[in-house]
């Protein structure tokens, strides 16, 4: 990615020598970090040059290692690694597998042709909130599934609640996603029994199925089970990816339709 807004010069820091595209800079993030967490390192002011860039991207934001989210220096994360791991390995280790999920997204890794469209439409709706659920998703299709489907509908509630809560009729606590997600259908006039019109009512009738197959999706396959108890079957990449890019794509909808009738 390139063309991105450049921040002021840091203390320290040659602008020149930070790289133009995304995953450059993360992966030399992730190799300072590592030579902090392996005998040292001099490049904190460099470090704090890239952690300002990458979280000031929102659809990176969420996907950052927490401890790059949390420690500002090199000086802060040296205790946390410190006590972390004793071995320069399984500093490695642990420095590696954190940068993966924003390495996959960057790369590509298990992204469908609409991630792209789904992830603009969201950011332009609520780039903290609901970008932040859906960039998780996209992280945990191929590495976490059952965290994914969980992540899936938690998407939709966030997208559905917020937009109950803009047209100022919130949802309840206790409300589950079908009765939350058929309350904005309805205030967006995408209730299939609001259009006479029987494509459309098909269109809008399978909507609403997909988000109640997302909740029964989770709650068999999910995380969202107590610890130890044994789910009927273990969910795979293939569910988990049905799960986020359905959830990606109805969310989309209702963005887009709740944008668009919110014109003057």
């Amino acid at each position: 990615m390139t063309g991105y807004r450049r921040m002021k010069k840091p203390t320290g820091v040659d602008m020149e020598d930070i790289p133009d595209s995304r995953i450059d800079q993360v992966t030399m993030m992730e190799g300072i970090l590592t030579a902090a967490a392996t005998g040292g390192s001099d490049e904190g002011p460099m470090y704090e040059a890239l952690r300002r860039e990458l979280l000031a991207d929102d659809r990176l934001k969420p996907l950052l290692p927490s401890f790059v989210r949390t420690y500002r220096s090199l000086g802060a994360f040296w205790p946390f690694i410190k006590g972390r791991a004793g071995t320069y390995a399984e500093r490695r280790q642990i420095i590696s597998e954190a940068f993966t999920p924003v390495v996959d997204f960057l790369e590509g890794r298990g992204r469908a042709p609409s991630d792209e469209l789904t992830s603009d439409a969201l950011v332009v709706f609520d780039a903290e909130g609901v970008q932040a659920v859906w960039a998780k998703a996209l992280a945990r299709r191929t590495t976490d599934p059952e965290g994914a489907i969980t992540v899936a509908r938690t998407l939709l509630e966030t997208v559905c609640k917020r937009i109950l809560n803009e047209l100022g009729t919130p949802a309840g606590d206790k409300d589950d996603l079908p009765k939350i997600y058929g309350s904005t259908a309805k205030a967006l006039r995408l209730a299939p029994d609001q259009h006479v019109e029987e494509p459309i009512k098909t269109i809008l009738g399978g909507a609403m199925n997909l988000v109640n197959g997302i909740g029964t999706l989770r709650n068999r396959f999910s995380d969202a089970h107590a610890p130890g108890a044994k789910m009927p079957v273990r969910p795979s990449e293939r569910h988990a990816k049905l799960a986020v890019n359905t959830a990606g794509a109805v969310a989309t909808f209702l963005v887009e339709t709740y944008l668009e009738r919110s014109k003057p």
